[in-house]
This record gives structure tokens, C-alpha cells and sequence, in this order.
């Protein structure tokens, strides 16, 4: 009794009841059970400052959920890159917030690279040439392109949009780099720091080069 009026949610009162229900089943002593505790709590807050993940929204929003915006969200993952940055999308168009960030972290000497969807005149599906539009917007990108598509990706699309800083940093989102995604459409994305899901994103995005599988322009 004393334990449950420690808890002030009634999903952690659960908790507690099923813990101390297998706890009475058990022969662990009550100084063993606190070691227990006090380890996995160790844990959980290494794991918080190791890797954290936030809620990234742009669009109507409610008074319940606090989100970040995707401007910012992708703004910071820029930001922070100190040696690489990998960025894919659809579409790249009016996003001059963005385009400053890019060359803002070419001078600091970071090693830009981009995946983007072709357009119809070179085999892809957009009506207007990005990949050479961002080429004149941001010089220093290494850009990429998904031209050979053997099956099962026939007219295959470059539908991700990511975003990953030095392995250590991704956003992954349903917005496109347009205007409108960073201002007015309804969109959604997480943003992780730290931890294995960057690391991973980064390392997978380097293989889909270094086998050719998306080749420079």
C-alpha cells in the first residue's frame, strides 16, 4: 500500500500491482528486488541521454501533442552535421531556408550528398529537372540518382525522405524539400539523436552508392 501511493498514474499502478503479484511468487528478498530497480532505472536513463527520439509535425495542431516542426526538425539535423550529411527526397524545390543550411555546412566543411528523384527527361516520373536545379543551388552536393531499376523496381519511385548527420543524427519524414511540406501541408517524421537507427540509416545509404545501385550525376 504503501509503494502504490508512490504511483501517480494509473498505468504505473498496473505496473506495480503485476510486479509486486510476481514478486509474492518469488524468493527474491525485498533488498534484492531494490537492486533490481535501482539497475534497471540505471538503464533506462543511460538509454534516455544515449538516444532520444522526438514527435516531428507540421500542420493543424492540438493542444494534447507538443511536436517539433519539420523545418526545424530538418534545419537541426543540418546543423549539427560535422563531417557528412545524407539527404533524399522526391521533389527539391523552393526551400531557400534549407538551401542556406546546405551551403552553410559545405563552409564548415562538411561532405554533402543527395539522393533526388529524375525527371521525366532523364527517365524519372517529376515534370521539372531537380537534381540539376539543386546542383545550381547548393554546387558542392554530390548528387545521386536511382536510374538502373531492373525488376522488381520498374518505374520505381525515390519516395524516402530521410535525413542523417554523421550517423548520429537522422530525421525521417513523409515531407518532400518544398515549401509547401515545410510550411503547409500536413506532414509527420521522427527525429532521432544518438543511439543505433542514425548509425544504421547512414551506413545503408552509403551501400546503395558504393554497390551503384543510385549513381552520380
Amino acid at each position: 500500500m504503501i509503494l502504490a501511493g508512490v504511483v501517480g498514474t494509473p498505468a504505473g499502478s498496473s505496473s506495480l500491482t503485476q510486479l509486486l503479484e510476481a514478486w509474492a511468487s518469488t524468493d527474491v528478498t525485498s533488498n534484492e528486488l531494490a537492486s533490481m530497480l535501482l539497475t534497471a532505472s540505471h538503464v533506462h536513463a543511460k538509454n534516455t541521454v544515449a538516444q532520444s527520439t522526438e514527435l516531428v509535425w507540421t500542420g493543424p495542431t492540438t493542444p494534447y501533442v507538443s511536436a517539433r516542426r519539420t523545418e526545424q526538425a530538418l534545419l537541426q539535423v543540418i546543423n549539427s552535421a560535422k563531417h557528412t550529411l545524407f539527404v533524399t527526397s522526391f521533389v527539391a524545390y523552393e526551400v531557400s531556408s534549407i538551401v542556406k543550411g546546405l551551403n552553410a555546412a559545405n563552409d564548415r566543411g562538411v561532405t554533402i550528398s543527395m539522393l533526388l528523384e529524375l525527371s521525366e527527361e532523364h527517365g524519372g516520373s517529376i515534370s521539372f529537372d531537380a537534381i540539376s536545379q539543386m546542383k545550381a543551388l547548393v554546387p558542392s552536393a554530390k548528387l545521386y540518382a536511382w536510374r538502373d531499376k531492373g525488376e522488381p523496381f520498374t518505374n520505381g519511385r525515390v519516395h524516402a525522405k530521410v535525413a542523417v548527420a554523421d550517423d548520429h543524427t537522422c530525421f525521417i519524414t513523409s515531407a518532400n524539400l518544398t515549401g509547401f511540406a515545410m510550411e503547409r501541408n500536413m506532414e509527420a517524421g521522427l527525429l532521432y539523436t544518438g543511439g543505433h537507427i542514425p548509425r544504421l540509416l547512414g551506413e545503408h545509404l552509403r551501400a546503395l552508392v558504393d554497390t551503384r545501385i543510385v549513381s552520380p550525376m
